[in-house]
């Protein structure tokens, strides 16, 4: 890390600066002009970089630490050696991920392959489409007939805009991503190589095998939604598949045609989401969860990684498992079951117990 060439320290921000960005308190105004550059682990920091600790966990780790400065709540402030500088916050892990925003806004979003500020020679745009002025397109990319982009926009190597797609201002769509039958709002972020707008997985038992039902529907996109890597987001078959503002999806998630997913959601890699599932405000899903179709999933629900989800969930509810139960009951089930097994395990003697 101490020869990272892709992401260079900040020019340089006073801890007073950087409290009064952050809506903290610098507990000591004799370090105001202490500067800082960058943001690191507690492991690790060194003079020029800002940590945060949300526990008490972190007191062996502070007693070695370098850092120009700690971000942390009222209660964990003593915790600090004086040696340090103190920033006060009611939230230390929102506002450390301001700073590192503000020391490394490149990093907020898909990294660009090419320094073009323009249109690249060698990008393929139909006459009919309307670009806004200040639309970046980058070499290789193909934006076909009567597509619209917002002032802003970054269109990415190698991507594809399919006809009639239209994507609102400030956006990045990153290299390799394709986009069909989408509208998308303002400030979305497309990884590389997401698929968003194919056709979903519909098929009808015929005589003489399966028969493919037309998927014409669309993929609503609003704004402020990001999007990971290799994800994939299929049209509907006759609604809209819509995925709502604010929310954030890791990487490699397959949502299925029609899926409804509310505002502000959380949705960590390799998840499977059927069609037609609804999927509530506010709603975080761990790795590896599966969700059958046509299911309804409440308001703040919070889902448990590799759990199945077959049938609705109420709002607000802690799930977990295959079948998802409370998670209380879940933890309860696997520490049962462990018993069980340790009871029935082998003895010493490497003998199976009766």
């Amino acid at each position: 890390m101490e020869q990272n060439v892709f992401f260079l320290p900040h020019e340089g921000l006073k801890l007073a600066e950087l409290a009064e960005f952050l809506g903290a308190e610098l507990v000591n105004s004799d370090h105001a002009g202490v500067v800082v550059r960058s943001v690191a682990p507690i492991s690790r920091a060194r003079a020029g970089d800002v940590c945060y600790i949300l526990s008490r966990r972190s007191r062996d780790e502070l007693a070695t630490c370098e850092a120009s400065a700690v971000i942390c709540d009222k209660a964990l402030a003593d915790l600090v050696p004086q040696r340090i500088p103190v920033i006060l916050s009611s939230n230390p892990h929102a506002a450390f991920a301001m700073a590192g925003g503000l020391f490394y806004p490149a990093a907020l979003r898909p990294v660009a392959f090419s320094g073009e500020s323009e249109i690249a020679p060698s990008a393929v745009i139909d006459p009919s489409a309307k670009l806004e002025k200040g639309v970046i397109v980058e070499p290789m990319a193909v934006i076909g007939a009567h597509a619209e982009i917002g002032v802003g926009t970054r269109i990415g190597a190698h991507s594809i805009i399919g006809p009639n797609v239209k994507i609102g201002r400030d956006c990045s769509i990153a290299a390799g991503a394709s986009i069909l039958c989408a509208l998308l709002g303002n400030g979305v972020i497309i990884h590389n190589g997401a698929r968003i707008g194919q056709d979903g997985f519909g098929y009808a038992p015929g005589p003489r095998g399966m028969i493919k039902i037309v998927q014409i529907g669309r993929v609503i996109i609003q704004d402020n939604v990001e999007i990971g890597a290799n994800t994939t987001i299929d049209r509907g078959a006759m609604d809209d598949t819509v995925i709502g503002e604010g929310t954030k999806i890791d990487n490699q998630v397959q949502i299925g045609h029609n899926v409804q997913i509310g505002r502000h959601c959380a949705i960590v890699a390799q998840v499977g989401i059927a069609g037609s599932a609804k999927i509530g405000n506010g709603v975080q899903i761990g790795g590896q969860v599966g969700i059958k179709g046509h299911v309804t999933i409440g308001d703040g629900v919070q889902i448990a990684a590799q759990s199945g989800i077959m049938t609705d969930l109420a709002a607000g509810g802690q799930y977990g498992g295959t079948p998802a139960r409370p998670l209380n009951d879940y933890l309860r089930d696997v520490a049962q079951m462990m018993s069980k097994t340790r009871v029935r395990g082998k003895k010493p003697g490497g003998e199976q117990n009766d």
